[in-house]
Order: structure tokens, then C-alpha cells, then sequence
């Protein structure tokens, strides 16, 4: 537990207290009490591995020993609220200057109680705290924000490449398609024009072995066509590409 004893003194009387632990701090608490100047103060002692921290007001000391590991600010917070709550309980009798010892321990032990079970299972979240938790989820909600930026971004530039890869194999295919046509339209109108040659000299009735001189050397440009149309495409155009 973080706190584990707390009290509520005038001077050196203890009013009332609470012990959270088995181990009797009595000894340690009085040798506190006694060295607390009679102005307002506050201050925090260290005795052992344990902070003895304690706000003197009005006549009346509220000090509570706390665990090292609960630091200043939540003891502190818890002083301000046992204060609060000792002023807006019944105090004792102004007349009475000296008061007896534990005169508020059936009364204000029980509060005491109650306030340093809720300090130690849930203790109040303070301003400062409270600001820091709200920084920290903007810090998380804005780092989540860059990562989903950057992911989006990947993806973008992901699309894009493929939209230019896309654009590029479109490019290519209509070349490419451009090229056949072509080629295919040079084939078509040459076995065209063979074909109309021989039609004419059949037609005007050359002697035949005109006719067979003719179809020779037809059937020759035919063949060196083919033969050149292997290596140079149908239309004869990627020969003369590579010599330019």
C-alpha cells in the first residue's frame, strides 16, 4: 500500500489516527510531531525508506507516511482532502486549549479510514496527471494518424505504378498491333498485285514461254519476299529500322 499511517494532531496531541499496516509507527510519528514549527508549514520527512509528509495550519498538523514509491504529489493531494474534511467535521471546542488525546477517534478515525483505503486502491487523478493522460492519447492518436497517412501513401504510389505499368503495356500493345496491321496490308496488296500480273498475261495471250518467263520471275519475287519477310517482317520495315 502506499499510504500507511495518517493522522490528525493539535501540537503534539494526537486527535485521531489510522494505522493501514501491523508495524507501530508511534514512536516515529511523535518525534515528528514535536519538531514541527507552531507557523503554517509544510514539509516531508524521510525516515528509513519511508516519507513522513505533513501540512500545519491553524494549530492543527495533518501528516500522513507514505511509501517512497508514491512520490509527493498524490500524499499531498490526500493531506488537502483530509483537511478539508477535518474542517467540515465538528473540531473541537475553541475553549478547550489543550485537547485530550484521541478525542476524535471514534468520530474522525473512521474518515481517516475511509480516505486512505480510497487513496490506496483508487487515488483521484490531479490536474497535472489528468493533462499529461490527455497528452499522451493525443500523442498516440496523432502517431496513429501519421502511420495511417504513410500506409495510404504507400498504397498510393503502389497504384500509380501499376496505373503507369498499365499505360505503358497499352502503349506497346497498340504499336505492336499498328506494326501487324501494317505488315498484314503490305501482304495483302502484293499477292494482289502477283496475282493481277498474272491475270493480264494470261489475258493477252503471251506466248507461253512468256508466260512461264513471267510466272518464274514471279514466283522468284514471291520466294525472295518470303525468304525477306522471315528476317524483316511482313512489311519489310524492321530491316530498314535497323540500318537507320
Amino acid at each position: 500500500m502506499s499510504l500507511i499511517h495518517a493522522l490528525v494532531a493539535r501540537g503534539n496531541v494526537i486527535l485521531a489516527e489510522h494505522q493501514g499496516g501491523s508495524r507501530d509507527f508511534s514512536q516515529a510519528t511523535q518525534t515528528i510531531l514535536s519538531k514541527i514549527p507552531p507557523n503554517n508549514s509544510k514539509l516531508t520527512y524521510v525516515w528509513e525508506q519511508y516519507l513522513f509528509h505533513y501540512v500545519s495550519e491553524g494549530g492543527y498538523t495533518y501528516l500522513v507516511m507514505a511509501d517512497d514509491s508514491a512520490g509527493r504529489r498524490m500524499p499531498f493531494t490526500f493531506l488537502a482532502e483530509l483537511q478539508q474534511k477535518f474542517n467540515a467535521a465538528a473540531q473541537p471546542s475553541s475553549s478547550l486549549a489543550d485537547p485530550p488525546s484521541y478525542s476524535l477517534q471514534g468520530s474522525f478515525g473512521p474518515v481517516i479510514a475511509q480516505l486512505m483505503n480510497t487513496f490506496n486502491t483508487s487515488p483521484p487523478t490531479d490536474e497535472l496527471s489528468r493533462a499529461q493522460n490527455e497528452l499522451a492519447q493525443v500523442k498516440d492518436i496523432m502517431v496513429q494518424n501519421v502511420e495511417q497517412i504513410l500506409s495510404r501513401g504507400e498504397r498510393i504510389e503502389l497504384l500509380v505504378d501499376k496505373t503507369d505499368n498499365m499505360a505503358n503495356q497499352a502503349t506497346a500493345f497498340r504499336r505492336g498491333a499498328r506494326t501487324v496491321r501494317r505488315s498484314m496490308w503490305w501482304k495483302n496488296t502484293r499477292v494482289l498485285a502477283l496475282s493481277v500480273v498474272v491475270a493480264l498475261v494470261r489475258y493477252l495471250r503471251l506466248p507461253t514461254p512468256l508466260i512461264v518467263l513471267t510466272e518464274r520471275l514471279i514466283s522468284n519475287q514471291v520466294l525472295v519476299w518470303i525468304l525477306a519477310a522471315q528476317f524483316c517482317g511482313a512489311g519489310l520495315n524492321q530491316c530498314g529500322s535497323k540500318k537507320s
